[in-house]
């Protein structure tokens, strides 16, 4: 964080000193996590019901934070005091962002692809300077200000990734920290049961072009038409990608290899150049589209440009983290979360990846989806049968309709199998799996990831004895 004195924390929050020298500096860094502080920090105490961050005030400051920012008085501690401590840390966000007049902020929302996209355009950002950008998909109100307190006079680029769980959660994190730039990805059905509608959704998200300046810049995806029509609810420039031909960074021949990573040329107003990727999934190139175009914005010549797309990798763990086995067999990390679209992507890719032996879908259940929840089961595993995927390990009695739409395929050559859990998963895969095979696990925050962990352990104990022998 900029530094500041526990006076200038005070007036940005709304808040009071209590016990603290108003000419006190924050020199270190904001920290709710006691066991993160540093010195000169300040520690923000989230009260709760099982754990109070004011039981760890004390300790904070015995590690160096100059002050607390809390709710409540601590005896001893010197306090910055508010009536609700997460709107503190907005607040405060907004106050050092407002203070770094050469920052450029990049928002971007969409329903899938957010957190790898986000990894992408820090990526191309860094080349041209110093970078800010959450770790993961923290992307809610306490992420946002978190992230955007991490940002110093030195910063130039804060990349921030802007999740929502209904109408008005975009603007509020738009009011917390002001885009330069917005990049909205896509419309889909994920967390249709908070929304309601997929209308709903796309009215959520497009708050993220209309909270732009005029002289800001909205990066849509031109292939989906709910996305397209924000261009109507913003005054700022628009700048479209895609491989539609109305893209202004557009995508043409694509092809994918062995691995599903992608090749395409890549066509922009200055011209056009190569590109190859080294991610999984024709999904990607949608995903690297966008990054480009923001990249370009900032001021990638275009061979740089080129350059820098082919060297772009994973950075966010359990997305699309392809790994191959010792034994033979690849594995698709795809566990971290799941909607129908991203399951949709996740079984194309698989798909693409198919090679002499079999492959092999570990599907979970998809949580948020509200009514859609059983056709959006069915319709997952309809398409993993119309891809010919060969096994389909359905994990859990919530996701069994998956199971019921892939054996309704009635052409299906392929065998699903309905399990209790993710052990039971994990013991077929031990005693089926062969060399050649391709395993993706795919399921929403249900420990789906369990079975990924299980086949990642499998492949470091394979490494071990085979170089033992």
């Amino acid at each position: 964080m900029i530094p500041l004195t526990l006076a200038e924390v005070a007036t940005a929050v709304d808040g009071r000193l209590a016990g603290a020298d108003p000419d006190a500096r924050v020199t270190g860094t904001v920290e709710f996590d006691s066991r993160k502080v540093n010195q000169g920090g300040l520690f923000v105490a989230f009260p709760g019901e099982h754990v109070d961050g004011h039981d760890y005030a004390a300790g904070a400051i015995s590690s160096g934070a100059v002050a607390v920012l809390g709710t409540r008085e601590v005896p001893g501690v010197p306090m910055v005091l508010v009536g609700d401590a997460l709107d503190a840390m907005g607040r405060l966000a907004r106050a050092v962002v407002d203070r770094l007049p050469g920052l450029t902020v990049i928002g971007l929302t969409g329903s899938s692809g957010k957190t790898t996209t986000k990894d992408l355009i820090a990526q191309l950002a860094v080349r041209l300077g110093p970078t800010v950008a959450p770790p993961g998909s923290f992307n809610n109100e306490l992420g946002h200000p978190y992230t955007a307190l991490q940002a110093t006079p030195e910063t130039r680029y804060l990349v921030m990734e802007k999740g929502a769980r209904g109408v008005g959660h975009v603007r509020y994190l738009c009011d917390v920290v002001p885009p330069r730039i917005s990049v909205v990805l896509n419309v889909g059905v994920a967390h249709l049961g908070e929304f309601g509608s997929v209308e709903t959704i796309a009215l959520a998200k497009g708050e993220l072009v209309e909270a732009l300046p005029e002289d800001g810049l909205a990066v849509l995806n031109a292939d989906d038409p709910r996305v397209d029509a924000m261009a109507s609810r913003t005054r700022a420039r628009v700048v479209r990608y895609g491989e539609s031909e109305r893209a202004d960074v557009r995508a043409v021949d694509v092809t994918l290899d062995g691995r599903g990573r992608p090749s395409y040329t890549l066509i922009t107003p200055e011209g056009s150049a190569p590109v190859r990727l080294g991610l999984t999934g024709r999904h990607q190139v949608s995903n690297s589209l966008a990054a480009a175009a923001v990249g370009r914005e900032l001021g990638l010549p275009l061979p740089e440009l080129a350059a820098a797309l082919n060297e772009l990798g994973l950075v966010s763990t359990r997305r699309m983290d392809v790994f191959e086995r010792p034994d033979g067999v690849t594995v698709i990390d795809d566990s971290y979360n799941a909607n129908p679209a991203s399951t949709g992507v996740a079984l194309r890719a698989l798909a693409s990846m198919r090679g002499d032996g079999r492959t092999v879908a570990v599907l979970g259940y998809m949580a948020e989806l509200g009514d859609f929840e059983r056709e959006g089961h069915q319709q997952v595993g309809r398409l993993a049968a119309e891809l010919g995927v060969d096994r389909l390990l359905v994990v859990g009695e919530p996701a069994a309709p998956i199971h019921e739409g892939a054996t309704a395929v009635g052409n299906w050559g392929g065998e699903s199998v309905l399990l209790t859990d993710q052990a039971a998963a994990v013991e077929v895969l031990r005693s089926e799996l062969r060399p050649g095979d391709v395993v993706l696990v795919k399921g929403s925050r249900y420990r789906t990831w369990e079975v990924a962990d299980a086949l990642r352990a499998d492949a470091r104990e394979g490494a071990t004895e085979g170089g033992a022998a």
